[in-house]
C-alpha cells in the first residue's frame, strides 16, 4: 500500500509542485488549499504524513496542527513555511511536528524530510505494536518491589534499597520504564531515542544520544545488586533489559 500524503497549501503553485515532486517518488498525493478542507479530508481518509504551509487565510498552519494531533496523532507533519522564526519554530516544535521547513524547499530537501518522517512514523507504531508505548503497560511498572527489598518507583523516578535512595531524571525514568515492560526485547538505538527523547535522528547519531544516557542509568543501578548489570548492549543493534521478572513481587 502506497504511503499517503496530504499537501496543504493556499497557494497553487505550490501545490502543484510538491506534488509532482511527491508523485514521482511514488507516494499518493492528495492536496487541498486550506486548513478547514484539511481538516475535512483528514477525518475522512487515513494520511501518513501531511506538509503544511505556516501562512494561510482562515486557519493557519499551527492551528491545522493541532486539530490533527487530536483527530489523528499518528500522522506525521512537515511545516512549510516563508516567514520563519525562531519563536514559530519552538511553537511548532511543541506540537508535535516532524520538521520545519522554510520555503524556497529544495526537492531533496523535501523528499528527505518526507522519508525521515515517515520512517519516524513507522518506528513509532512499531513501538506501540510490541508494547513499548502501551500506556498500560508503563503503569505496570510505577511500582514494583524485587524480592531482596529494593523497591522502584517510576512515578517519583526513585529506587530505594534499605537506607539507600537513588532519584533518576526524566530520561533515565523513561528509558528504565520502557526497558522494565518490555523485559527481554531488543531496543534498536534509533527507537529507543524516539521512545525516549521524543525525536527522530539518524542511525548513526542513535547511538551517540543513547550511549551517555545508558552509561548514567547504568551507574545509578550498580548500587542495587537486583538492578545491576541488567542492561546488556547488543552489539550494532541497540539495548535489551535482562533478568528480573522473577524477582518481581506484588507490593
Amino acid at each position: 500500500m502506497k504511503t499517503s500524503i496530504l499537501i496543504v497549501d493556499d497557494e497553487p503553485v505550490a501545490r502543484k509542485s510538491l506534488t509532482d515532486i511527491l508523485r514521482l517518488e511514488g507516494y499518493s498525493v492528495s492536496s487541498v488549499p486550506n486548513g478547514q478542507a484539511a481538516i475535512e479530508h483528514i477525518r475522512t481518509n487515513q494520511i501518513d504524513l501531511m506538509i503544511v504551509d505556516l501562512r494561510m487565510p482562515g486557519m493557519d498552519g499551527l492551528e491545522v496542527v493541532q486539530v490533527v494531533n487530536q483527530l489523528a496523532p499518528d500522522t506525521e507533519i512537515v511545516l512549510l513555511t516563508a516567514y520563519a522564526s525562531t519563536e514559530t519554530a519552538i511553537q511548532a516544535l511543541r506540537l508535535r511536528i516532524h520538521d520545519y521547513l522554510q520555503k524556497p524547499a529544495s526537492p531533496a530537501q523535501v523528499l528527505a524530510s518526507v522519508k525521515r518522517g515517515i520512517e519516524r512514523r513507522e518506528i513509532r507504531l512499531q513501538a506501540k505494536e510490541n508494547g513499548g508505548d502501551s500506556s498500560d503497560a508503563s503503569k505496570a511498572f510505577d511500582a514494583l518491589s524485587l524480592d531482596d527489598g529494593t523497591e522502584i518507583d517510576l512515578s517519583r523516578r526513585q529506587i530505594k534499597l534499605n537506607n539507600t535512595i537513588v532519584s533518576l531524571t526524566p530520561a533515565e525514568g523513561r528509558l528504565l520504564r520502557v526497558l522494565l515492560a518490555n523485559e527481554g526485547k531488543v531496543f534498536a538505538h534509533r527507537e529507543l531515542v524516539l521512545l525516549v527523547q521524543g525525536y527522530d535522528t539518524s542511525q548513526r547519531e542513535a547511538p551517540e544520544i543513547l550511549r551517555p544516557l545508558v552509561s548514567r542509568l547504568r551507574h545509578k543501578l550498580e548500587v542495587f545488586p537486583a538492578l545491576a548489570d541488567h542492561i546488556v548492549s547488543i552489539r550494532g543493534t541497540g539495548y535489551v533489559y535482562e533478568g528480573i521478572k522473577d524477582d518481581i513481587s506484588s507490593r
